[in-house]
């Protein structure tokens, strides 16, 4: 059963990064302009984050297995869609399928998994969800790039979505099989009022900081956002009224009464932000930057997955005698492997080689690493099993939004270099090293949230 819905796992998080590599050799294809580019991705993230609550409610109502199923069968459809795009828009309307099908079959991964193990057996098993989630996002761009350059059968980049086929066939097939079938029999009822407000609310943040670098800032960019923070306001008023009406709210709120689990929360979505921000930008920075090619791009990638599967090990062995100390140090060693990075891309510049790149790679890989794996124990572990498809839905939640956010605020901070994604060599070393300062920034602000996961237990003293 672990390994059908880990393998579902795999699916959803590998095609949030498995364009990265893929996006210049999309672009040349496609003549996709700036803007779609980050909706390539940012489309697939979107849909995603909006549909992972909504997702695990269907799954506490009618059966995790009949929707994870489900879930797993349209995404599959919807990959096959994409390696079909012959342009921008349609290719970004099939990753919006892609992500609403994953949005379905995701909650009931950790949902799953939750009402199933207990004890030190749940820890191990959030463990590998947290280092299969970690992995998956680092080895897409790998994967991206092998396949975008090997070229099989002439399909160039469409190989990267058709791989989904015979895996999506697999996991519908062998969770037929292998799963079994679990609800909440006092699951709440759907809340579609809630629904349409939060996907109203993030769509009017998200576009303007796509679209707006491409069209210098006009004023409805800031009106549309302002509107978006205002809709979600009354999101949580409506959500408030929702509780109080018949307790059947899209968000649990009280589940935020718990530190360990509104902290967690904020973190995993600070750290989904800065992968979506900092891995796009560095594809681009490697390969129209550097001028690598999209596998020797993948080298890099491949040094950070590596590193990251050791961070991910290290943090889970450590984790149960050091609580949130484990995650904290591994923000810290990533700060220092993005310093680093930032002193050579301006030292060096174009010049810089995959050699001198290696060591802050595998810095990043192993601090990010000690960071994905144990904080899905830290922030869900408490949570009882009646809300376990809300949390596991909203926790989800901050992963993807987070990503797809990351992946539009290139736009602000990495695109505003270059509009229409052109650039090449040093403009591009300029908007990557630009972009560093962020990603440290945000991973302090990390750091400081994981104060609110478990604290390690202090051992008790006896006077003689």
């Amino acid at each position: 059963m672990l390994a059908v819905v880990l393998l579902g796992e795999l699916m959803a998080v590998l095609d949030a990064s498995v364009v990265d590599t893929a996006l210049p050799s999309i672009q040349a294809n496609t003549g996709a302009p700036a803007a779609g580019l980050q909706w390539i991705q940012a489309a697939y993230g979107l849909a995603l984050a909006l549909g992972l609550i909504t997702g695990g409610r269907l799954g506490d109502r009618y059966g995790r297995k009949r929707i994870f199923l489900l879930g797993a069968g349209v995404f599959t459809a919807a990959s096959l869609l994409c390696s079909l795009a012959t342009g921008p828009t349609a290719l970004i309307a099939a990753r919006a399928a892609q992500g609403a099908g994953a949005a379905v079959m995701v909650p009931q991964i950790l949902a799953t998994v939750h009402v199933t193990f207990t004890g030190s057996a749940r820890a191990k098993a959030f463990g590998l969800y947290g280092a299969v989630m970690s992995v998956g996002s680092v080895a897409g761009p790998v994967l991206g790039g092998v396949l975008t350059q090997a070229d099989l059968f002439g399909l160039g980049w469409r190989s990267i979505f058709l791989i989904n086929v015979p895996l999506g066939i697999a996991a519908v097939l062998l969770g037929h099989r292998y799963l079994t079938e679990s609800r909440n029999r006092q699951a709440l009822r759907l809340d579609p009022l809630g629904m349409v407000l939060s996907a109203l609310g993030l769509l009017l943040i998200a576009y303007p900081l796509s679209a707006g670098g491409a069209h210098h800032w006009p004023w409805w960019t800031f009106t549309a956002m302002a509107a978006g923070l205002a809709v979600l306001v009354g999101l949580v008023f409506q959500q408030r009224s929702k509780t109080r009406k018949d307790g059947s709210p899209l968000v649990v709120l009280s589940l935020f009464s718990g530190r360990p689990f509104s902290g967690g929360l904020t973190a995993q979505l600070v750290l989904g932000l800065l992968s979506g921000l900092f891995f796009l930008c560095w594809t681009l920075f490697m390969q129209q930057g550097l001028g690598l090619s999209p596998s020797r791009a993948a080298i890099g990638f491949l040094l950070f997955t590596l590193a990251e599967i050791g961070g991910a090990w290290l943090a889970m062995s450590a984790v149960a005698r050091h609580q949130r100390r484990a995650p904290q140090a591994g923000a810290l060693l990533a700060v220092l492997a993005l310093a680093v990075f930032h002193l050579l891309a301006t030292t060096y510049g174009t010049n810089l080689s995959m050699t001198a790149m290696a060591l802050p790679a595998l810095a990043l890989g192993l601090g990010l690493g000690m960071i994905g794996a144990p904080l899905t124990d830290l922030t869900l572990g408490r949570v009882g099993d009646a809300h376990a498809g809300s949390a596991s839905g909203l926790f989800n939640t901050a992963t993807h939004l987070g990503i797809s956010l990351g992946v539009v605020l290139t736009g602000v901070v990495f695109f505003s270099h270059d509009p229409a994604a052109t650039a090449r060599g040093t403009d591009v070393v300029n908007a990557f090293t630009a972009t560093l300062p962020y990603v440290i920034g945000g991973l302090l602000a990390m750091w400081a949230l994981m104060f609110f996961l478990p604290r390690p237990a202090i051992p008790r003293t006896h006077r003689s």
